[in-house]
């Protein structure tokens, strides 16, 4: 669900404001605009270029920078389009097993294990690759030693200083608080080269926040900018959002707001105690976003297909997941959540963007080919872990 902070004085703003997640069908030019781009997540790298080749002038207020990671966005040869087909199978299904949902090589190595030189060859080797496989297939220890990981780190601040000409910028879009992959890092194409345009400006929130939305612009705590256009790309409640709006009611009129006050309890993250026949697909305490979120949809919409089918096949009409194995599942996903770097950065995955929002790690981290084998069992088993009843 769509985040949009409020903002004071919002209401006051005589351009057109959008946000990424509600973007219209038709085309939108901003041609010849001032433009502010509020937010410099997954959503923000990406519009950000795009609009600075059109727009007079784009104003990006920033808070907190990320670790974004090339996309490297191209036209695909037709001799690898055709390579891709040829094994795509194979492909897919070493996807379905990875901890990611990525067919990637899996590495036995830490990035404490290596000499600086080979490190800096394998980091290099995989941020020309691009995509996710820098995090995936260079160290095994990036997301669970934070010397390890402070590596990765330094390693993407050394190409954002090569990239962006002004050291001041270049350093304004270096993290520094938060280690490399504990927030989602965006896949982008010229978000740090749009930085060497004289049309783009980036503005730190942190010295300077937001103030309020005034009828020409935004105001900051030092100065106003005018603009035509405002597009809010300030992320998403999710995991849990989208669920919650639809006020759904379980047993003896309980909501799964009530249920879930002080975060989300799940079992497997494909149900909830005391609400019979409810399925989530990619809910929370499930992989979903920290993996391929293709494959992760795939194996739930096939898992409960099959429980469906079992469900009918031996006339069952109720299925529940029980109390007892909530509780075990809610508390192995803290503590595989417990052993990551994860769980000390604010970040959407941990529900900081939404104020009041329970701070835990949404989705589970234990990986989705381990993970998939413990559905499967579950359902071996007669679906233990769920009563059923006729």
């Amino acid at each position: 669900m769509a985040n949009l902070p409020k903002f004071r004085g919002l209401d006051s703003f005589k351009g057109t404001w959008y946000h990424t997640g509600h973007w219209p069908h038709e085309p939108v030019s901003f041609h010849g605009q001032r433009v502010a781009v509020i937010g410099t997540g997954a959503t923000g790298v990406q519009v950000v270029p795009e609009i600075a080749r059109e727009a007079a002038h784009v104003y990006v207020f920033q808070r907190t920078p990320n670790f974004n990671l090339p996309a490297h966005n191209r036209p695909l040869d037709p001799e690898y389009i055709r390579q891709v087909k040829a094994r795509y199978k194979d492909i897919w299904q070493k996807a379905r097993v990875s901890g990611f949902g990525l067919p990637y090589d899996t590495v036995e190595r830490s990035a404490l294990s290596v000499t600086p030189a080979e490190r800096e060859q394998i980091y290099a080797a995989a941020w020309n690759k691009g995509g996710f496989y820098f995090g995936l297939e260079t160290f095994n220890d990036l997301l669970f030693n934070r010397e390890a990981n402070d590596t990765a780190a330094e390693f993407v601040r050394a190409r954002i200083r090569e990239i962006v000409r002004d050291p001041t910028v270049a350093e304004l879009l270096s993290p520094r608080d938060h280690a490399f992959f504990t927030k989602r890092p965006p896949l982008e194409h010229g978000y740090y080269e749009a930085f060497n345009r004289p049309n783009v400006t980036l503005i730190d929130l942190r010295s300077t926040p937001i103030e309020e939305i005034i009828p020409n612009g935004v105001r900051t705590s030092s100065t106003e900018y005018e603009v035509d256009s405002i597009i809010f790309a300030t992320g998403f409640d999710a995991m849990t959002g989208a669920l919650l709006k639809m006020n759904i009611s379980g047993r003896n009129g309980m909501t799964l707001n009530d249920k879930w006050a002080e975060g989300p309890r799940t079992y497997l993250g494909l149900a909830t105690h005391g609400f019979p026949n409810l399925f989530m697909i990619t809910g929370p305490q499930s992989p979903s976003v920290l993996t391929n979120m293709t494959v992760a949809i795939e194996q739930h919409v096939e898992w409960i297909a099959d429980c469906l089918k079992y469900l009918r096949d031996n006339g069952i009409r109720v299925i529940e997941a029980e109390a007892a194995a909530e509780e075990s599942w809610v508390t192995h996903a803290r503590q595989v959540a417990e052993m990551t770097l994860l769980v000390h950065t604010p970040s959407w995955w941990v529900g900081a963007n939404i104020p009041g929002k329970p701070r835990l790690l949404y989705p589970y981290v234990g990986g989705l080919g381990n993970y998939k084998q413990q559905c499967d069992a579950v359902a071996a088993q007669g679906y233990t872990g769920f009563s059923l009843h006729s």
